[in-house]
């Protein structure tokens, strides 16, 4: 069955530059040696919309009716899911734009302009958001977008990002399983935005980034498709400070298409398709002492260690929206294929770790989701449900070194292999009712239920409650509180025989090893957002939140390969305070964002065999920081556009991740700034298709050195360090 459903996933959406991956270089899995608004932002229209300025749009461009339906069934998918309550930070796609490298940046840099959003490396996840680790949900259109086994990497792109919204705090009870933050993604559309783009991107690195996007309307139907493919010089962090890593080239192709049709004025069908794959080399840190003998080799050079990592991913989304009278409803079958392989150096990792471990991990996951608003009087009643199965594997194969009766190791290398298998099931219900009880004061209360059965079988009743009151106009205070229950992710907790590592190298130093169970928590947030009457433009917000949860999850990097383990907590608490500031004028827009927060745990509840015995004693008996806690998370931005150049720059703040024993240090603080400057040339002046832009950015603009790990903490298994300054340039064609 995966065999045939990735066959149907790649004849419906793959590329040839992305499938030129699958070369049979890669077929080894070896690589060769070598702006941001406080608030939500008004609906998306043609007059929000960017125009191409060419004329090729005219012939795609919707007809009156078309255009007026699709902005009714738009308004109405937005109104079935509800974010009131919720601590809510949106921008769009021109906010993107005016950023450096605009959409030539990733995903997570993008998030890392929003607050409470802090810098992780890729082999932790990337980033955190109010200092969970993961616990975050992807929704496009509306559509739950399911986990897949990554231990880092990316399988969306800002390309197609029509609007982007983070929305965290006391979630309504519709959003459930992962509750740090929702992010909450509505694409570009060929109705709104028709015709076509090309662009060439690169810099230092090697970098090189082609890319395309391209939609339109075609009678009831709108399409629009994006993709791009990464080399790179910089896959993963470097684990050293050196402008360049050693053995860092990453080739990486997307895809994204989305493609709907109106059935009737009040029905839609719509169908969005993504993929993603990924080929890494793992990068070396030379000068590494020796630490095995294996195969005879005691002496070995460890900038030439060859460790490779690849990474698929595929996703596919059928929904079907209707609007009866004072009923919206929407129904979608959602789908998703994740593998990650990471093959290691044979030789090279058994002399520097005593284990050379080959890591498969596979999930393929298959869901139904059904949602609707009915509206009566000051009321607007949503229920729905979720379900869905997933078959994960997990696949290991280690080859260790046997220890003699003195405990010392032999150079007789043989391999231990271990696999699990397991197919999970996730159900959710939930029912929620939005009063307007006067026009300053709503109340949003809902109760969802949750049943998981996977490695271990669980549920839980979660009442959702949130008050939003406007006192006058410009100013909204929210508050609520939540239930949360939160599942682990199936791929990262498949249960280990660690027995079968006893007299080896890999034999741990904590022989316990209890199942991985979900988490539940009790969550409260207020805050408070203020347009500032005197000076237009210019909003400001403060939010608080303080939540105390029994088995957290945490993930962590127990291996040199890059696969995230999941563990657990038994108690924790996670507190903090964002504030946050937008000011728009005209063609000048700038933002800025300060969080304080601080995440604390004690006793580890499962998975006990990841810990040294030291670490883990210490760790039961006081709260210790999780490993991706940071105190204070700062970003901030500015953009100019005059003539049609624009001037942008941005900054990221950090005061450093955990480090040390059982995470009582932290690295060093850290700034980044980067700068960026884009002309657009009207259409004819350089090109008779449309307009073109030039940009030029550069990253890392002081040539600031930080580390955003040392190597060290729980869970944490080399350094890494942010980019060395670079210089990056590029040309986009709009057609």
């Amino acid at each position: 069955m995966r065999s045939s459903f990735c066959c149907f996933l790649l004849a419906g959406s793959a590329l040839p530059a992305l499938l030129s991956l699958q070369s049979p270089a890669f077929a080894e899995e070896r690589l060769p040696q070598v702006d941001v608004t406080a608030a939500p932002l008004a609906p998306l229209t043609p007059d929000s919309a960017s125009s191409n300025g060419s004329g090729v749009g005219a012939v795609l461009a919707p007809s009156p009716q078309v255009l007026a339906e699709t902005i009714k069934l738009d308004a109405a998918r937005r109104d079935i899911f509800t974010q009131a309550g919720a601590n809510t930070t949106s921008i769009d796609d021109k906010a993107i734009e005016a950023m450096p490298q605009g959409t030539d940046q990733s995903f997570d840099k993008v998030l890392l302009q929003l607050p409470g959003v802090s810098q992780d490396s890729a082999a932790s996840g990337d980033l955190h958001i109010r200092n969970e680790h993961a616990n975050v949900q992807y929704r496009i259109n509306g559509i739950l977008l399911p986990d897949g086994v990554s231990g880092f990497g990316q399988i969306l792109d800002t390309s197609f990002v029509g609007r982007l919204s983070l929305v965290d705090g006391v979630l309504p009870a519709e959003f459930g399983l992962h509750t740090a933050g929702l992010i909450d993604i509505e694409t570009r559309s060929g109705t709104y935005q028709p015709g076509g783009t090309i662009s060439m991107y690169g810099g230092s690195h090697d970098t090189l980034l082609p890319s395309f996007s391209y939609g339109g309307t075609v009678g009831p139907t709108q399409f629009y498709m994006t993709g791009r493919f990464l080399n790179t010089n910089l896959g993963i962090e470097n684990p050293t400070s050196s402008t360049e890593a050693i053995h860092d080239l990453s080739r990486q192709g997307r895809f994204f298409g989305y493609v709907s049709t109106l059935l009737d004025d009040s029905t839609r069908l719509s169908y969005l398709s993504g993929l993603s794959i990924s080929g890494y080399q793992i990068p070396n840190t030379p000068g590494q002492a020796p630490q095995f003998t294996a195969f005879g080799v005691s002496n070995f050079d460890s900038s030439q260690l060859n460790e490779n990592q690849v990474e698929r991913n595929f996703y596919n989304v059928l929904a079907i929206q209707r609007t009866v009278g004072n009923i919206d409803g929407q129904l979608a079958f959602f789908s998703r294929y994740s593998t990650l392989h990471f093959v290691p150096d044979p030789i090279g990792d058994l002399v520097f770790n005593g284990v050379a471990s080959d890591v498969t991990r596979e999930s393929l996951l298959n869901g139904f989701q059904g949602d609707m608003a009915y509206h009566f009087g000051l009321h607007t009643m949503r229920a729905g449900f979720q379900v869905s199965a997933e078959k994960t594997r997990a696949i290991d194969s280690n080859t260790v070194l046997p220890l003699d009766d003195m405990g010392n190791p032999v150079d007789a290398p043989f391999n231990i292999p271990g696999s699990s298998s397991k197919l999970g099931w996730i159900g959710s219900v939930y029912a929620q009712d939005e009063w307007k009880i006067t026009p300053q004061v709503s109340v949003n209360g809902g109760v969802r239920f949750d049943q998981i059965d996977q490695y271990t079988d669980a549920n839980q009743v979660s009442p959702r409650i949130s008050f939003t009151y406007t006192p006058f106009e410009g100013t909204v205070f929210h508050a609520g509180y939540a239930r949360y229950f939160t599942p682990p992710e199936q791929a990262l907790a498949a249960p280990v025989n660690i027995a079968a590592f006893n007299n080896t190298t890999l034999q741990p130093s904590v022989m316990q090893n209890d199942p991985v169970k979900p988490e539940r928590a009790d969550y409260v947030d207020l805050g408070v957002t203020q347009k500032i009457p005197f000076v237009p433009g210019l909003e400001a917000g403060v939010d608080t939140y303080y939540k105390r949860a029994r088995n957290l999850l945490d993930d962590g990097q127990f291996g040199q390969a890059l696969v995230l383990t999941a563990f657990n907590y038994d108690r924790a608490y996670n507190t903090g305070v964002e504030f946050k500031a937008n000011y728009v004028n005209e063609n000048f827009r700038a933002y800025a964002n300060l969080a304080w927060a601080k995440q604390r745990a004690t006793d580890p509840s499962s998975n006990q065999y990841l810990f040294d015995a030291d670490e883990l004693a210490y760790a039961q008996t006081h709260y210790v920081y999780t490993d991706h806690a940071q105190t204070w998370t700062g970003s901030a931005g500015a953009s100019y556009l005059l003539y049609g150049t624009r001037i942008s720059a941005d900054l990221t703040y950090g005061s450093g991740l955990r480090s040390g024993f059982a995470n009582t240090g932290a690295v060093s603080p850290y700034a980044q700034v980067n700068l960026g400057i884009s002309h657009e040339f009207p259409k004819d002046q350089l090109s008779p298709l449309g307009p073109l832009t030039v940009r030029f950015d550069v990253v890392n603009l002081l040539d600031h050195i930080y580390e955003i790990r040392d190597g060290s903490g729980i869970g944490v298994f080399a350094p890494q360090f942010g980019p060395r300054r670079g210089f990056f340039a590029g040309l986009s064609q709009k057609f």
